[in-house]
């Protein structure tokens, strides 16, 4: 029974997904998109790079203090230098990731 529960979560998500997707081409459909929108756009991906990198670096253990040191914070270094002069999402995520994975091989 438990199951049968979960694929039904699984599936209504799944559908949930498909019809926010779909909603912005059957509006849309050929439409241009209004200048005021792809200005707001434009700002999405620094948006969520900054929300997924930000709790890892200010998040301490429970209870304690965040700290910011060590590989995670060398790793946003570089990718601040990269996106600042590149203005490249990807250069960052990617300039970010290998520092990030360099440090923590050689464990700083």
């Amino acid at each position: 029974m438990a199951e049968i529960a979960i694929w039904g979560v699984i599936a209504g998500l799944g559908l949930a997904t498909f019809a926010t997707r779909l909603s912005f081409l059957a509006l849309l459909g050929e439409a241009e998109l209004p200048r005021w929108l792809k200005q707001i756009l434009h700002y999405v991906p620094p948006a969520i790079l900054a929300a997924i990198v930000a709790p890892q670096l200010l998040a301490g253990a429970p209870g304690l203090a965040a700290t910011l040191d060590g590989p995670r914070t060398a790793a946003a270094l570089a990718g601040l230098a990269v996106a600042w002069a590149s203005r490249s999402t990807f250069a960052t995520i990617a300039a970010g990731m290998a520092v990030l994975w360099a440090l923590t091989l050689v464990q700083w």
